[in-house]
């Protein structure tokens, strides 16, 4: 029983002495330090590498896709967007125009015209000459989403807004970025507005210049936002993959109708005048 009694001790003490080396030995892994991006000042080519004038008098199938629907596209917006009535080409511009009428189980059509598939980049100019609607309830925006949601969706892969308008705050415009990070669900979203008068009357050229360093926003070639590349992982920068171009006038929803929609605005319409992309140069 002695020798028993010895084993058993043995064997405790062992197992306390293990457990006693296994913790000292383990370590906390440290939080992997961002890397710093630097900025190369990159510049982009003179000649667009991807645009659409609208000077064909009609709507380029090899460069745009509509998208349809009204499920409320996840912001409880009120549009049902068309395959194409709500858009043409009118004097050289494009013309997409939200108007009051029932459709399917909405009261209200509009159109919303993407690149994805057809235009496709990963860093550059991008820019916009445009003339927003106006009324309560309109939500006009210029913007970019992942081709591939590469980090999974929204807002993981990222949201780049180029350009929105609420018709109950007129002429405040608006550059925002969306990701895991940063987004509008937790408050923490990156953006900027500026007071544009007559936004509704007369074009302005909206414009970002993405590049590895940051995402930067301009009005009439007048820089208003910027952010920056933390270094991060994906969570606080996944603009390293692809991205597309949407046009769209959405109507209400949780932003745009906030304040209410006056549906004798409507018909009301975004007009652009053209769409320019331009390489950044390596």
């Amino acid at each position: 029983m002695k020798n028993q009694h010895t084993k058993i001790l043995f064997v405790l003490l062992s197992t306390v002495l293990l457990i006693a080396f296994t913790n000292k030995k383990k370590t906390t892994t440290p939080a992997a330090a961002a890397t710093p991006i630097k900025d190369k000042h990159w510049r982009f080519e003179k000649k667009p590498v991807w645009q659409d004038d609208f000077s064909s008098g009609k709507i380029d199938p090899a460069k745009w896709t509509f998208e349809t629907g009204g499920s409320g596209w996840g912001n409880n917006e009120l549009q049902y967007y068309t395959d194409g009535p709500n858009s043409v080409v009118k004097d050289g511009n494009l013309v997409i125009t939200a108007k009051k009428e029932k459709f399917s189980t909405n009261d209200y059509t509009s159109s919303r015209m993407v690149t994805k598939g057809k235009g496709d980049w990963l860093y550059g100019r991008f820019e916009v000459r445009a003339k927003l609607p106006k009324g309560k309830g309109t939500w006009p925006a210029i913007w970019m989403l992942s081709s591939d949601d590469s980090y999974g969706g929204w807002p993981a892969s990222g949201e780049i807004d180029i350009m929105e308008h609420v018709g109950f705050d007129q002429d405040n415009i608006h550059s925002t970025v969306h990701t895991s990070a940063y987004n509008h669900m937790k408050g923490t979203q990156k953006t900027a507005t500026k007071i544009v008068t007559g936004a509704s009357d007369d074009f302005h050229v909206y414009r970002i210049d993405w590049t590895p360093y940051a995402i930067r926003g301009f009005i009439d070639n007048s820089q208003y936002f910027e952010f920056v590349n933390e270094g991060n992982a994906f969570e606080s920068w996944p603009f390293n993959k692809r991205f597309h171009l949407i046009l769209n006038v959405a109507v209400g929803g949780n932003w745009g109708g906030a304040k209410g929609v006056d549906s004798d605005a409507f018909p009301t319409s975004m007009v652009v005048d053209y769409v320019k992309v331009y390489k950044m140069i390596e």
